[in-house]
C-alpha cells in the first residue's frame, strides 16, 4: 500500500452461533461502528470488529478466517487428506 492510498474503514459484524458475518465499509464515519459495540456490548454471541485498510479485497485476504474462507480452505484440506487415505486421488 502507497503513502497516497486511501484508508477505509470496515465494520465486521460477526454472529458468531451462525458463523455469519456482516461486512459494512464505513469510510471515515465510525459512528456505526460505535452504535453495533453498543447494542452488542456484553453479549458473547456477536463478535464487532473494526478494520482499517485500502479495499475489501485486501481485507478479505488479511482477514478471511471471518468470511469463511480460511474454514473452507481447511475442510478442502481434510477432504484431500481422506481421498490420499483411502486410496484416491
Amino acid at each position: 500500500m502507497s503513502p497516497t492510498q486511501k484508508i477505509s474503514q470496515f465494520l465486521f459484524i460477526l454472529d458468531v452461533r451462525r458463523g455469519e458475518t456482516e461486512v459494512v465499509e464505513l469510510g471515515t464515519d465510525l459512528d456505526a461502528y460505535e452504535a453495533a459495540e453498543e447494542e452488542h456490548r456484553g453479549d458473547t454471541n456477536w463478535t464487532i470488529v473494526l478494520v482499517g485498510s485500502d479495499s475489501i479485497d485486501t481485507v478479505r485476504k488479511t482477514h478471511a478466517s471471518y468470511f469463511g474462507t480460511a474454514r473452507r480452505d481447511l475442510w478442502r484440506e481434510v477432504e484431500r487428506e481422506l481421498a490420499v487415505l483411502k486410496g484416491g486421488r
